[in-house]
């Protein structure tokens, strides 16, 4: 071999080698503020594993917990201005960043599981991301689980709409979900939840909804004697990525990280699902609630009413995404 043949041998081999220590220096830091072993955190290590694999090693993916890159409320802003490079966030603390996303908190906007991932995984879905990047240069790699809320009282079963006439119910002090209860005929009463759980053991409330683990983490099944089952509120925590992050992915690694996302988010899901009806079969079986699982026409059709009155104050983009995820449902 020649001189010139072996020098451009070996300039190939270093461009070779560099272009593969390049591919594999890719790191992803993606933040979240709550401990390590929460539902982000075990959200983020399925996607961390399914990203270096399908990424076959070239994205490594670091997780960072407790706010140590930045806060839920920092972290949106941070991805637009290309500080970080991905982050779990609440989808109501989106909103002051893109006021189309406080979509998600309207009462029954998903009427059920089956409609959830209609929306999510189909047309609805993907106007929700590209108008989102649109907007904010923030891309949305998947949407996550949903964290349904579940009714209790202290008074009688829930087997109709009719069986809520008059209930006392605490509710935060925020205007949709006054606006909800109000729908369903029951009398909200907004506490902070500092009171809460004194106001329910005396009386002063009949009942209230959180998340199903809650309800068994506070001992609520102690006082409580009537769970509902009615999924009426869900909370969302997606996950995001900058654009200066994607960027500086190959078209092949930007497709193996948002199918990473996807495929993360679709296991997890089915995980908490199967994790909530656990704690539901729980607070009957070990804690002794008398479990009612009524049928929800009623409650949506109240729960539409409440969505159309948002909409329309918030401007006819929002009433458009509204009837789009309304749509889906049919």
């Amino acid at each position: 071999m020649g001189f010139h043949t072996k020098a451009l041998a070996a300039v190939a081999a270093l461009s070779m080698s560099a272009a593969t220590a390049s591919a594999q220096d890719i790191t992803m830091n993606v933040g979240f503020g709550a401990p390590e072993d929460s539902l982000y955190g075990r959200f983020g290590a399925i996607f961390e594993e399914l990203a270096e694999d399908y990424t076959g090693g070239t994205v490594d993916v670091r997780l960072r917990c407790c706010n140590q890159i930045a806060t839920e409320d920092e972290g949106f802003r941070a991805m637009q201005l290309g500080t970080v490079d991905g982050f779990f966030i609440t989808a109501n603390n989106v909103s002051p960043h893109w006021p189309l996303m406080d979509v998600t908190v309207l009462p029954y906007i998903f009427q059920n599981t089956d409609h959830l991932e209609r929306v999510v995984d189909g047309e609805v879905g993907d106007f929700i991301r590209s108008q989102l990047l649109a907007d904010t240069g923030v891309h949305l790699l998947s949407f996550g689980p949903a964290l349904y809320r579940d009714f209790y009282n202290s008074v009688r079963p829930v087997n109709t709409m009719a069986d809520m006439e008059g209930l006392k119910i605490r509710t935060p002090n925020n205007a949709v979900m006054l606006a909800t209860f109000e729908a369903f005929g029951a009398n909200p009463v907004p506490l902070a939840w500092s009171e809460t759980p004194t106001a329910l053991q005396t009386g002063t409330v009949d009942g209230g909804d959180n998340g199903t683990s809650f309800i068994r983490d506070m001992s609520f099944y102690e006082f409580m004697p009537n769970l509902v089952i009615l999924e009426h509120f869900v909370s969302m925590a997606p996950l995001f990525a900058s654009s200066s992050f994607m960027d500086r992915l190959t078209d092949e690694q930007r497709e193996q990280i948002m199918r990473a996302a996807v495929d993360a988010g679709n296991r997890f899901s089915e995980e908490v699902r199967a994790e909530t009806e656990e704690v539901r079969q729980w607070l009957v079986t070990e804690g002794g609630m008398t479990r009612t699982d009524p049928d929800r026409a009623d409650f949506i059709a109240a729960a539409q009413t409440v969505q159309q009155a948002v909409a329309a104050e918030r401007g006819q983009e929002f009433v458009d995404l509204v009837n789009m995820i309304n749509a889906a449902a049919e």
